[in-house]
């Protein structure tokens, strides 16, 4: 941080001799501004990241209890059905028992003794059985009703991401349709971790070293305003990247990192005139040449990337509630 603060001071003492002041303190109130809003998105996107993994981990766990209490179930149902086999047999003893009681009553009162022993003890042994075949059953109402719940849950959590990805899905054709007719100036739309990254090449969008959009760039910009203008449930980080050409300009901008910012930011500006976008889902990031896409050719790592992500609210909120 000492650092940074004093470039900035050698770097205000640099330009104020060669920038009017007033257009200098706008561009690093710019600068500024733009630093905030990427530590805001960073941690915005970190969190959504960090609850996605998350999700995955509380998907993966329901998956498996799921698996466990269906075992368990079907465990509990053979011995509920054992337990009312010898409950069944230990009521047709207990009937027999008490016919032959009925026909021994005159017997000696030793026989008659030891015949309602017998009784007794079996009237034990079948009250027992009635007893645990009831804890059983309660039982395993209790793993089917958890059962039912755990697999509605399931389901739910599978419905909110189907619909996730077949949101995904729909905006991503939608944007690759609205932008067809740039694909061969340097321009790419692909879907990939739940995103959907738009990539516009420099040579679209920038001549050399400058931060003001060409007309032919401008006009994709526009474009891909007017689809996401609607879509107010998503987030959209404008990530300017450069190749590893060094500047070394007395004016603004002065490094990679400057040039980055200051792109992606031009690109938010004509995004939001040109649309009805809420500015607060929108942010612009400069990643300067630290991100690059081909070692070999310079030109696709002087780009612009508007990665576009989905709201996760539905699924955080199905996650709470368990």
């Amino acid at each position: 941080m000492f650092k940074l603060i004093s470039f900035i001071v050698l770097s205000t003492a640099v330009l104020y001799s060669c920038v009017p002041a007033k257009k200098y303190k706008d561009l690093l109130k710019k600068e500024q501004a733009c630093s905030e809003e990427l530590e805001k998105f960073k941690s915005s996107s970190n969190q959504f990241e960090a609850e996605a993994k998350d999700l995955k981990t509380k998907y993966d766990i329901a998956s498996k209890d799921l698996s466990k209490i269906k075992q368990d179930t079907s465990v509990l149902g053979n011995k509920w059905r054992i337990l009312n086999r010898d409950f069944t047999k230990l009521q047709l003893e207990h009937e027999s028992l008490e016919k032959s009681f009925d026909k021994l009553k005159n017997l000696s009162a030793k026989e008659t003794a030891a015949l309602q022993a017998d009784l007794e003890a079996k009237n034990k042994e079948l009250q027992a059985k009635e007893d645990a075949l009831l804890k059983l059953d309660n039982e395993l109402k209790a793993k089917q009703k958890l059962l039912e719940e755990r697999e509605r849950r399931v389901n739910e959590l599978e419905e909110a991401i189907r619909k996730k990805d077949q949101a995904v899905q729909l905006l991503k054709a939608k944007v690759a349709n609205a932008l067809r007719g740039f694909e061969n100036q340097g321009l790419t739309v692909v879907q990939k971790n739940g995103r959907i990254y738009v990539s516009l090449e420099a040579k679209l969008l920038f001549k050399s070293g400058s931060t003001i959009v060409e007309p032919e760039g401008k006009k994709a910009l526009v474009e891909l305003g007017k689809v996401l203008e609607n879509e107010k449930e998503l987030e959209i980080v404008v990530e300017g990247h450069t190749d590893t050409d060094k500047m070394s300009a007395a004016t603004s901008p002065k490094n990679n990192w400057e040039l980055s910012v200051l792109r992606a930011t031009s690109v938010v500006d004509i995004l939001l005139a040109n649309s009805t976008m809420n500015p607060t889902q929108i942010m612009a990031a400069g990643r300067g040449e630290y991100y690059p896409v081909d070692a070999n050719d310079k030109a696709k790592n002087r780009r612009i990337e508007v990665i576009i992500s989905p709201n996760l609210n539905e699924l955080f909120e199905i996650i709470s509630n368990d």
